[in-house]
């Protein structure tokens, strides 16, 4: 079984690890991180002009006509560099959803203007509860005329305040709680009844609480079938699960270089750290969690992008890759000591990312559940 990239995709890999080193220096990425916007119009333009956004788009709608494996390779590279911004809610969950679930005017309308950098997407699907079931939908739409009228407050929906459209699961048939009566609509962020609420998070993104009071929604915006959504959703979980381990991936392969690197330089008792058994161990230990975890990951990014069913393979990538990362991240620091504890140093922003990477679309345990349906226990 080969497991090497191909050509075309370490081509890709470079050129996404030169052009996201040049541009987003930690510097930049703090900067960034700390503004009101979240993310860099310039830089967004020129990843744009790179065809990244509809990298994994057919040609008709203006994309590059990739894969989702390289869409993986890419999303490994910007976990690397901490990419901020609202590529992920814009491609991964707007693009890719409205590609599999959308009608063919649909598609038609929104998929070229992704692929163009000119708009921004996201998913509004989480609720109080933070959790990722149907039963935690609780957002109403109801019918009024030719159109439907949204009340409800979606939480931790990433770049709201930014986005142009969002796609947002609701509850269309109020007698069910379960999965039937659940439908996805493309929403007009700018809608009148629309507030946002950018929240303090511990990966400084920009997730928003989102409340939509009386929002009405033409019934032509209903992507996919009417009550009929929660099947697509679970698509969409399990897509961005994957999409969310490819950005893991890279965050640790990094934090793994750079203690390497670092075990490497520092001396102590006249000697480099790295010479010690405990130091050496402590790193292959590193090293077996980052390739377990990139193994895992890239066997269903592969599996989803031949259309294989893959339930369980997503959901042991998602379950060892979160709490891979932070064995990772906490062996990182401990060979790093005083230095990689302070908010100065590069480790820190991994650190962070990969602990919110954990929890988004769904923790260990989660995915340990879908394990065991899946053995039939």
């Amino acid at each position: 079984m080969d497991l090497a990239l191909s050509e075309e995709q370490e081509m890709l890999k470079k050129m996404a690890r030169d052009f996201l080193t040049d541009k987003f220096p930690k510097t930049v990425v703090k900067e960034i991180e700390e503004s009101e916007l979240g993310y860099s119009p310039e830089s967004w333009r020129e990843m744009a002009e790179l065809g990244w956004m509809g990298l994994a788009l057919p040609e008709k709608y203006g994309g590059g006509d990739m894969s989702f494996l390289d869409l993986a390779v890419l999303l490994e590279e910007m976990g690397r560099a901490c990419l901020p911004g609202p590529y992920f809610s814009t491609v991964v969950l707007g693009g890719l959803t409205i590609l599999d679930a959308g009608s063919e005017e649909q598609k038609q309308e929104y998929l070229p203007k992704i692929a163009s950098g000119e708009t921004i997407f996201t998913l509004a699907l989480t609720e109080f509860s933070a959790r990722y079931d149907a039963a935690a939908i609780e957002t109403k739409a109801t019918t009024d005329k030719d159109a439907y009228i949204l009340n409800g407050t979606k939480l931790f929906v990433p770049d709201a305040h930014v986005a142009d459209y969002m796609l947002v699961v609701a509850r269309t048939d109020e007698k069910s709680k379960g999965e039937e009566g659940i439908t996805i609509f493309i929403v007009d962020a700018k809608s009148p009844g629309i507030s946002y609420t950018v929240l303090k998070t511990i990966a400084n993104d920009k997730l928003c609480e989102v409340v939509f009071d009386q929002v009405k929604v033409p019934k032509e915006n209903v992507l996919g079938q009417l009550n009929q959504g929660w099947s697509e959703v679970q698509k969409i979980i399990q897509r961005t699960a994957v999409a969310k381990c490819c950005e893991m991936v890279g965050c640790i392969q990094q934090a793994l270089d750079m203690t390497v690197d670092y075990a490497k330089e520092r001396k102590q008792y006249d000697r480099p750290i790295g010479s010690f058994q405990v130091i050496q161990h402590y790193c292959a230990d590193m090293v077996t969690d980052v390739d377990g975890t990139r193994l895992s990951t890239y066997q269903a990014a592969w599996m989803l992008s031949e259309g294989l069913s893959c339930t369980q393979e997503v959901a042991i990538a998602k379950a060892w890759a979160g709490e891979a990362c932070q064995r990772v991240m906490a062996l990182a620091h401990q060979i790093h000591g005083a230095i990689g504890v302070t908010i100065d140093h590069d480790l820190q922003y991994y650190t962070r990312r990969a602990k919110a990477a954990e929890v988004s679309f769904g923790d260990a345990n989660f995915y340990r559940e879908i394990v065991a349906q899946e053995m039939r226990l």
